[in-house]
């Protein structure tokens, strides 16, 4: 997402890299405040993706690589990205960049590749507490990744196709392996693929919302990182929790933009 060309060189301008499992992120912020060039690249860490969505982000605002301030990297390959100035862990930059985009909020869940994170926000805005499943890829995008291919069905249709289930089809078994078999079970039993993708997406609500739950839930909640690009996900977690979740068009760019906010404030030290 592109918001504007740049012209003004005597701005500050600072990057934040989020180099996920999965997936590489970029933006570009303009002063601390202004979101001027995103992007997102399906190479994750070990890969290219950092690369190539920094040249894309760049070249769609005009900025040269030399021209930016500071560069701040998160994200779990955070440390293969030799030209940042500083790394963040990903749970800080999410925190600050969860709140950057949604405002005050109380609760912040990021569905990763590999990953799930739930961090616990005070009313400033700050991290007080976080939880994370890292052990096991239930509830994880690869977890849906893997059904999507089971099911011969595209990543990116799973949201849609939850739309059209007549109802809920349960998948009990909280292991990829044991639940890729349940899947393949139902399909033998010609049981409708949105139906089998709307018990999945409840299977995965029911392990994230547990582990939001931990210790008290606090409202409000948003959620961060590409899954929130499905809408049966979002729905289903919903319902499970009980409240509304904020979601946001550039969701999957928190960690990036916190990155680029912890990028200001460092320049900010220095000068």
């Amino acid at each position: 997402m592109i918001v504007e060309k740049v012209e003004n060189m005597s701005d500050i301008y600072t990057m934040g890299i989020d180099i996920g499992s999965t997936s590489s992120k970029c933006v570009v912020l303009k002063n601390g405040k202004d979101l001027v060039s995103s992007g997102v690249v399906n190479l994750g860490a070990g890969t290219k993706g950092a690369d190539q969505v920094i040249e894309k982000v760049l070249a769609d605002c005009g900025i040269k690589f030399e021209d930016l301030n500071v560069i701040v990297s998160t994200g779990y390959g955070r440390n293969s990205y030799d030209s940042a100035k500083k790394t963040m862990s990903e749970l800080s930059c999410h925190a600050k960049g969860g709140t950057y985009i949604f405002g005050p909020v109380r609760t912040i869940i990021d569905i990763g590749g590999q990953d799930i994170k739930v961090l616990k926000l005070n009313d400033k805005g700050m991290m007080t507490n976080f939880l994370m499943n890292d052990k096991c890829a239930a509830g994880t995008g690869r977890f849906l990744e893997v059904m999507a291919g089971v099911l011969d069905v595209k990543l990116a249709e799973l949201g849609d196709l939850d739309k059209l289930a007549t109802e809920k089809t349960p998948i009990s078994s909280t292991c990829t392996v044991f639940a890729e078999s349940e899947v393949i079970s139902c399909m033998a039993k010609k049981i409708p693929i949105p139906n089998i993708i709307r018990g999945i997406h409840a299977s995965v609500a029911t392990r994230v919302a547990g582990l939001a739950k931990r210790g008290g839930l606090t409202t409000p909640v948003a959620m961060t990182g590409g899954v929130t690009k499905n809408s049966g996900i979002v729905r289903a977690l919903s319902e499970e929790l009980e409240t509304d979740i904020m979601i946001s068009e550039i969701s999957q760019l928190a960690g990036a933009i916190g990155a680029a906010l912890y990028a200001y404030d460092e320049y900010l030290k220095e000068n």
